[in-house]
């Protein structure tokens, strides 16, 4: 059978359909003229057309089954492995024993896909070179920048934080957890920093303030450099790092910010302009209307790339024995979050890190559950626009495949190392490297803005449960 050509297999789908049904109309003709010549004719005729009726839906039923299994889903599933190999940047094999009675055409996306993917590694090998030279130049730029006293912070035209430097990173992490694209304000007193602001543009200079943090404790010497474009430069004075000399010393920058303009609605806003907030959570339990979260891991993503360094790893002390079991699957004990912060402060971090991006989750209405039944302990409106990684899977792959975090990751190309799978900030890596392979898959595919998304995955809503 597998020798058979694809022109010549459809023939034969069409080939069993009119044998298929010749037969049954026969077979109900015969049927109905016994039951004429045992009662009547009207009788006879009923019972045949009955009877080719049922047999032709029957028939029809399984044709379409057999089509479905031996065509249907085998090229379904060849296209978005190639989609996959197109714009996700993987260069898995393609799965051609599935579409083994496709004729050619498996073996023809394979030989293009190797073709493709020979010339891309010439490609990527001379990246590589420019982006190690970029890196060493960046770790001699960050060292140098950590090795001067001062915190400095560039800000764009709008107030929000386009670069931060080691010691800006400790300075902005005893408020919050420091994040590009969050504005000033969030961190510093916004009545003081806004007079100083308008005091720089007004004189085009200088200008020294002391910038008083916002939980009204802390207060830094500052001064605002202008920057040609409207942005400006904030140094802070006298601000050193406490970090060990092997510590990891950032400089955390997104150049393409200062540029960067706020879309007028959510809905219209290109899918590569927005700000994700990619999250999981471990819970004592399956049930949100009585179970609770344990751990919460978080990780930013923006213009493609996570943000190293703006993560969120928090233990929370569910106020309630954690079943054996389920430390089984997550390793978190009792003991590990008897000091832990309760889920109404772990809740409220997260929400203030998730200001102004777009939550993303795998199994999303899960995890939610969980922070919307707390929502009035936290203080907070969970009203952020989400986005859901198995109804992306479901939009990209077909709804008949499997859409695991796992599987997601095997079709990607993408690995969780055995000691983070079912950590939250191990799935919530994985799950943002997932999120950063299908938005340009989204977009080959002519959902470019996030409303066209939300439109398609609303298609496949049936398909949420729990999956991890």
């Amino acid at each position: 059978m597998t020798q058979l050509g694809l022109r010549l297999r459809i023939l034969l789908f069409f080939v069993l359909i009119g044998l298929g049904g010749t037969g049954a109309v026969l077979g109900a003709l015969w049927v109905g003229h016994a039951r004429a010549v045992a009662t009547t004719l009207t009788d006879g005729f009923v019972m045949a057309a009955i009877l080719s009726a049922l047999a032709l839906l029957a028939l029809s039923a399984g044709v379409w089954l057999l089509f479905d299994e031996n065509l249907a889903k085998p090229i379904e599933k060849l296209a978005s492995e190639m989609r996959v190999r197109a714009h996700a940047g993987t260069d898995a094999e393609l799965d051609t024993h599935s579409a083994r009675y496709l004729g050619d055409l498996a073996d023809a996306a394979a030989a293009i896909s190797g073709k493709i993917s020979g010339g891309a590694m010439e490609t990527a090998q001379q990246v590589a070179l420019a982006t190690e030279r970029l890196a060493l130049d960046s770790a001699r730029l960050t060292a140098l920048l950590t090795e001067i006293p001062v915190a400095m912070i560039l800000v764009n035209p709008r107030g929000q934080i386009v670069l931060y430097d080691g010691q800006a990173a400790e300075v902005l992490s005893q408020l919050h957890v420091p994040r590009l694209n969050a504005p000033l304000s969030e961190y510093f007193e916004a009545t003081g920093l806004g007079r100083a602001v308008h005091e720089m543009h007004r004189t085009g200079r200088e200008v020294r303030f002391a910038a008083l943090g916002v939980d009204g404790a802390q207060s830094y010497d500052a001064l605002l450099r202008p920057m040609q474009g409207g942005g400006y430069m904030m140094v802070i004075e006298g601000a050193e790092a406490r970090m060990s000399p092997d510590a990891e010393r950032p400089l955390v920058y997104d150049f393409d910010l200062l540029t960067h303009e706020v879309p007028a609605c959510i809905e219209t806003s290109p899918l590569k302009r927005l700000t994700y907030t990619v999250f999981d959570t471990e819970t004592t339990g399956l049930l949100p209307h009585k179970d609770e979260v344990v751990q919460i891991g978080a990780v930013r993503v923006l213009n493609g790339r996570i943000v190293p360094g703006e993560i969120i790893d928090q233990l929370v002390n569910p106020g309630m024995p954690i079943p054996p079991a389920s430390t089984r699957v997550h390793k978190v004990s009792d003991a590990m979050v008897q000091d832990a912060p309760d889920i109404a402060h772990a809740g409220r971090r997260f929400h203030r890190f998730a200001a102004d991006s777009v939550i993303v989750a795998h199994n999303a209405p899960f995890d939610m559950a969980f922070l919307r039944r707390h929502r009035h302990r936290m203080g907070v409106e969970w009203d952020h626009p989400i986005l859901d990684t198995v109804l992306l899977s479901a939009v990209l792959f077909g709804a008949s495949q499997t859409h695991t975090l796992d599987s997601l990751c095997e079709r990607l190309g993408i690995e969780i190392p055995a000691q983070l799978r079912h950590t939250a900030l191990g799935d919530a890596h994985a799950t943002a490297q997932v999120l950063i392979k299908m938005l340009p898959m989204l977009e080959a595919r002519g959902m470019k803005t996030f409303g066209d998304v939300l439109e398609e995955t609303r298609k496949h809503g049936r398909l949420l449960e729990d999956l991890n």
